[in-house]
């Protein structure tokens, strides 16, 4: 068999090597965000050393061919995507706006039941990197081994052995709390509404970063709120000094915001803001409910503290859930209120949905406790951090000039700024006629600031279907430029 010691090019070893690696990516053999064979393949590939293998991936990486990630190898970069410019911060001004998205909201999630569509607006998971099989497994043991207890009622807090191990699981974001801390509830929604009612009344006024998930809108509008948002950069998170301004002019004394790899521009911010904010909420005396939901997916690295982790004076209301990385339908949300809110959260829950599903929650108090759910998220960043990267080429291959991105560190969402002249409303129902489904800019604040920006959902298996989709979505685009 000839190997790479045998070929006569007199090229060094890991030049060669280096060049069959990028030959595969030139070739399309592998594409963005794909893994490079490991270096004990390449090693046996190519019967050359270790070192030699580590020199041609570090000639690659300063190529810009190819990128390391820790603990889990070397992948394709998505060459395309560094011309792309990020999103700008942009500026808010401080206003108190009503709220209404939820007539909009509805239109769309309507449209979202059309299964034939590539739903790329919706922010859901991908099924097929869920532990499902092992949920079922779980809920299956449940009935069997405790029926009665599977199908009775568990009113609040919600059952101890579930709250057990989500004080466990709360570690991993530097939280120290007691199960008698904790309120399950039905999905990190129920945890933020029930929180909200806690500290407001209808026509009070709320600071949210902008632009905002339009679920919490949702919610908001219906509770009869009213928002005032704030500077939101796309790598740091909210402006701490516009924030400063919005307790001071408007009123606001209850913050929402997402904890890390935020929806939908996927910043995560440093323990040193998280530290800051939480000074200002003590001096303010203000309350900060915070959503962690994606705090588990980021690519690398330590999983981020929570805002809880640094909170000593009782000002954050913490909340979660597991439907992203373990099942939408167990609906395994909790929250975490505080001292002084724990026993209105209880009496809110018990008015408002009474308990959540007892066996699902007890299947996914055995998930935590079984151990295995730690391979399920490992998989699942690798995926999306791979579509995540997949999809920022193709729309930097496929958009027309103008166009920026985000570049998240985790999660699954990409918000994408369109030039300027683009509705992404009007876009949406073009979009809608061709099968495919975009979440609009208008859905993320109470203004139309955002009305040419769209959000993404990378969670999609990647195949041709969304490339596809992602292409036609480039030449809507263009084309309305074009004849705008």
């Amino acid at each position: 068999m000839t190997t790479m010691t045998d070929n006569p090019d007199q090229r060094r070893l890991y030049e060669q090597v280096a060049e069959r690696v990028s030959g595969l990516i030139a070739s399309g053999v592998l594409g963005p965000g794909d893994r490079v064979p490991s270096i004990r393949q390449m090693r046996e590939q190519a019967s050359v050393s270790v070192s030699t293998v580590l020199e041609a991936y570090r000639l690659l990486e300063d190529r810009g061919l190819i990128r390391a990630q820790p603990q889990s190898g070397y992948f394709v970069r998505a060459t395309a995507a560094d011309a792309l410019a990020e999103p700008g911060t942009t500026p808010v001004p401080g206003t108190v706006n009503k709220v209404a998205v939820r007539a909009l909201s509805l239109r769309l999630s309507q449209e979202l039941n059309n299964g034939k569509s590539v739903r790329l607006g919706a922010a859901s998971p991908d099924m097929a990197l869920l532990p499902l099989a092992a949920v079922n497994r779980c809920l299956s043991r449940v009935v069997r081994e405790d029926p009665a207890s599977a199908h009775a009622y568990a009113p609040p807090p919600g059952p101890l052995r579930l709250r057990r191990q989500l004080a466990k699981w709360m570690l991993r974001a530097g939280c120290t709390v007691g199960p008698d801390e904790i309120v399950a509830t039905n999905g990190a929604t129920e945890a933020v509404s029930l929180c909200l009612r806690s500290v407001t009344r209808p026509g009070d006024t709320v600071a949210i970063e902008s632009p905002t998930y339009y679920g919490l809108l949702e919610t908001m509008e219906g509770l009869g709120l009213q928002a005032i948002e704030v500077t939101t950069s796309p790598r740091d998170g909210i402006d701490l000094n516009a924030l400063a301004e919005a307790f001071d002019s408007g009123g606001a004394r209850v913050l929402v915001l997402n904890t890390s790899f935020s929806n939908p521009l996927g910043h995560c911010v440093s323990d040193s803001k998280k530290q800051h904010l939480i000074g200002m909420l003590e001096r303010y005396d203000a309350v900060l409910i915070e959503d962690d939901i994606y705090g588990e997916q980021g690519f690398e690295g330590v999983r981020p503290k929570a805002y809880k982790a640094f909170d000593r004076g009782d000002h954050v209301m913490y909340c979660n859930s597991l439907c992203k990385t373990m099942s939408p339908a167990l609906r395994a949300g909790w929250c975490v209120p505080g001292a002084r809110r724990q026993g209105e959260v209880e009496l809110l829950k018990l008015a408002l949905s009474h308990s959540c599903a007892t066996m699902c929650q007890l299947a996914a108090a055995m998930m935590l406790e079984s151990g295995g759910f730690d391979r399920s998220l490992r998989r699942l960043r690798r995926a999306y951090r791979s579509n995540i990267e997949k999809m920022t080429d193709a729309v930097a291959r496929e958009f027309p000039s103008g166009t920026r991105v985000t570049r998240p560190r985790g999660g699954h969402v990409l918000w994408v700024q369109m030039p300027e002249a683009i509705d992404s409303l009007a876009l949406h129902d073009e979009a809608s006629r061709r099968g495919i489904s975009i979440a609009p800019g208008h859905l993320f604040s109470t203004t139309d600031r955002y009305r040419h920006c769209m959000r993404l959902n990378a969670a999609l298996p990647w195949d041709g279907r969304v490339a596809e989709a992602l292409a036609t979505l480039g030449r809507l685009v263009a084309s309305d430029l074009e004849h705008g």
